[in-house]
């Protein structure tokens, strides 16, 4: 075909693929493709599937050290717990769907970053949101009233299914900005408990051949049909209704029974020593899913289409391979295992009592000739090689260096009270409480919660009855600062997720991440991408492992391009990271809260003139470009000063400085993580800085409350990281009163604190 012929014919069958790409397909099988092969290599050759255009970049990343059992090779990777436990984790985004349909987006989301963590035979045990939406109170109202939908619905679609499956939500943030007006950030963290020796690989197995394929969940309709081919492109309001029919349609309840059934095949496996490989059906579907199998563990496969269980008659074989339905795996067993896998789903648990027509079934087998191979009605749909569809497409993306002529922040009229302004930012969405979020999870249906979200930094868990350890989860990222810099935004990010992880007294042990960017066919951000990876490597390197100088490594992650609008606007660069911490007793772990009058209020962490990307500029309308920067060996310190402060029970409360600066920080501390604070605090701060900066300025630190008794341990406890302690105020009262030299600056009652902070989310929701 002539190039016109040909691009006519890709869009007439809804296929993204570049010229090249198809030419390239031909290239690589020796022939012209089939209707069906186009549409899988269309899928399996998206950014969403093939990571085309940042594979090389990742390779930055430290993935490898003492506290990884499984690196970022499979649906999930796993940390080690102790010798006998490991901890899984996923990261993944949904954020097209989320903005094209946000209930059925989000928990479509939560459902398919479930199944990762399940796959590895895994108990999934906790999980995390991290969000970004647009303005809610833009002048045109239709934005912010579409923000507003947007932002409840996904908040309700996380909570149907998060709650229905009895996985509880312990960590989580939400940003919202102009950036996100078109394009909303849905990421979704999970983890889970599994024992070394029985970790499941989403692999055919060695040796595998004549190995059954079997689907197991709801029947395949045509829901989700090129969803992996639609999150690899740029949203365009016009098509808002076509791209529905790309969203899956979740079903929780089915979910929550293939759990317990999947569980049942685990121990019924291990008590056989049966090797399976087993893989969730998300992004591709059965294809996806079958041919990743099969190239994973250096196989083919062949499958009979005719024997998929659907929904829907006269479904075309492309559908059948590639649909997203919701609630489906694929299984890889031994002949003589079969039959059991069948029996848990089909006959113990019911499946085709549960939910109409699903059931576990025999699709396929693996074959020794590497090649993927589709029939359907006595035809081959498809037959090419297993790893050209998987692995063949890779780009080398041009990238444009974006230059930022700002050097410092904007010249502001300081106040003579700071009264107003810290009422102000206390009541911006990304610093007000989200109680009403948390709320709406259920973050302690599995009994195991030790700390929830919003009682401390990070929220934690205590996964094995009878034992002391506790699992830290946190997640972070600041998108204004990656507006400013791609790189020092990045660096930030994963240097606070490991305050966060540290100020409970957990010890960070792992890092996933999932990276938000625009068009990578743009030079310019591609380059924030490359920039942001930059920033998440040389800060991993360089705030090590604690007791090491080894970096903490990355096990999991995702790449999502494309996040932008029609126009050309992408949304701010978002390299969002999760961290996982570890703590030999869980009993020792802190909340931010203040608890008790006549305490002293300690300080770590040099405060300087670092505005840039900060709430207080924020409410000017302005962004500045003095960014906090991190100095690693200073950073390492305070980390570790606190871990071990805390595991000594030298501490009361504890809270890293972010967002908002010293004073939000400080004031969290006061109302706690429900706002139910009544113990005050009075802070004589004596600094050169002016009144602002030392507030608001959102350079790295912590807070901490100590009583006398444990002031001189605490002391040595920092010393041993060269880092001081400096005595800030005290607790007491029901007020904030903090004086900046001689001059008093804010003086504000508990109420008036708690009014601003735990009603300014929900003024953005309504």
């Amino acid at each position: 075909m002539e190039d016109k012929e040909l691009a006519e014919f890709l869009k007439k069958n809804a296929i993204s693929l570049k010229l090249n790409e198809a030419r390239k397909i031909v290239e690589l099988i020796g022939r012209n493709p089939t209707i069906t092969e186009l549409h899988i290599f269309n899928i399996q050759w998206s950014e969403h599937s093939s990571y085309k255009s940042s594979k090389n970049a990742l390779k930055m990343l430290p993935t490898t050290g003492p506290t990884v059992i499984l690196g970022p090779k499979e649906d999930a990777g796993i940390l080690k717990l102790d010798e006998e436990y490991g901890i899984v984790i996923s990261h993944e985004s949904h954020n097209h769907p989320s903005q094209v349909v946000p209930y059925e987006g989000a928990a479509t989301g939560i459902g398919g970053n479930v199944r990762d963590v399940l796959c590895m035979g895994a108990k999934v045990i906790a999980g995390a949101d991290p969000l970004r939406f647009g303005e809610a109170f833009s002048e045109n109202k239709s934005v912010s009233n579409r923000t507003k939908y947007i932002a409840n619905q996904v908040i309700n679609g996380i909570a149907t299914y998060g709650n229905a499956i009895g996985v509880p939500v312990i960590a989580g943030d939400i940003y919202m900005n102009s950036s996100f007006n078109d394009n909303c950030l849905v990421n979704v963290v999970h983890i889970g408990l599994i024992k070394n020796n029985e970790i499941i690989h989403s692999c055919a197995p060695e040796n595998s051949i004549g190995y059954d394929v079997i689907v197991i969940g709801k029947p395949t309709d045509n829901s989700g049909f090129g969803g992996a081919a639609f999150a690899s492109l740029i949203l365009d309001e016009k098509n808002k209704e076509n791209n529905r029919g790309a969203v899956q349609v979740p079903d929780p309840f089915l979910k929550n029974v293939l759990i317990r059934a999947s569980y049942r095949v685990f121990e019924a496996a291990r008590k056989q020593k049966v090797t399976l490989g087993f893989k969730d059906c998300g992004a591709g579907g059965i294809m996806c899913a079958t041919s990743e199998l099969g190239a994973s563990g250096n196989m083919g496969i062949e499958l009979n289409l005719n024997e998929v269980p659907v929904s829907m008659q006269n479904l075309p074989s492309y559908i059948i391979a590639c649909s997203e339905t919701q609630e489906r795996f694929c299984w890889i067993s031994p002949k003589e295992f079969t039959k059991t896998i069948l029996d848990i789903y089909n006959k113990e648990f019911e499946l085709p009592n549960v939910a109409e027509d699903a059931c576990a079934k025999v699709i396929g087998r693996v074959i020794k000739d590497k090649k993927y191979i589709l029939k359907y009605n006595n035809k081959i749909v498809c037959n090419a090689d297993i790893r050209a569809i998987t692995e063949g497409i890779r780009y080398n993306r041009e990238s444009e260096e974006i230059i930022n002529k700002k050097a410092s922040g904007p010249e502001l009229i300081e106040p003579e009270s700071f009264n107003t302004p810290l009422l102000d930012v206390l009541k911006l969405p990304q610093i007000a409480s989200k109680y009403t979020v948390y709320e709406h999870y259920d973050n302690t249906v599995q009994g195991n919660t030790v700390i929830r979200c919003g009682e401390a930094d990070a929220g934690l868990i205590a996964p094995l009855p009878g034992k002391k350890y506790g699992v830290a989860l946190k997640v972070d990222c600041n998108p204004r600062y990656n507006r400013v810099s791609s790189y020092h935004g990045a660096v930030n990010a994963i240097a606070e997720v490991m305050r966060n992880i540290a100020a409970i007294g957990a010890t960070p042990i792992g890092l996933t991440d999932c990276l938000n960017y625009g068009n990578p066919e743009k030079p310019e951000q591609f380059w924030q991408f490359l920039e942001g990876i930059r920033g998440l490597s040389d800060a991993a390197k360089n705030i090590f492992l604690k007791g090491t100088t080894q970096p903490v490594p990355f096990v999991s992650g995702n790449v999502s391009f494309y996040n932008g609008s029609a126009n050309g606007k992408s949304i701010d660069p978002s390299p969002i990271v999760a961290c996982v911490g570890r703590m030999e007793d869980y009993s020792k772990a802190i909340t931010l809260k203040i608890k008790k009058s006549g305490s002293g209020v300690y300080l770590v962490g040099a405060r300087k003139n670092e505005l840039g990307g900060s709430a207080y500029y924020e409410l000017f309308d302005e962004l500045g470009a003095n960014l906090p920067k991190t100095d690693f060996a200073s950073e390492r310190n305070m980390i570790y000063g606190v871990i071990d402060a805390i595991n000594e029970r030298l501490l009361l409360a504890s809270h890293d400085i972010s967002d908002g600066g010293l004073i939000v920080a400080v004031t969290e501390m006061i109302l706690g993580g429900k706002g139910a604070g009544k113990i005050g605090a009075s802070l004589q701060l004596n600094d050169g800085l002016k009144t602002s900066a030392l507030l608001f300025s959102e350079s790295s630190g912590f807070v901490m409350e100590i009583e006398d008794k444990n002031l001189a341990a605490a002391e040595k406890a920092f010393a041993k990281y060269d880092v001081d302690l400096i005595k800030i105020g005290e607790t007491g009262g029901d007020y904030l009163i903090v004086n900046h030299n001689d001059k008093e600056v804010v003086n504000l009652d508990i109420p008036a604190l708690r009014d601003a902070w735990m009603n300014g989310f929900g003024d953005a929701m309504k």
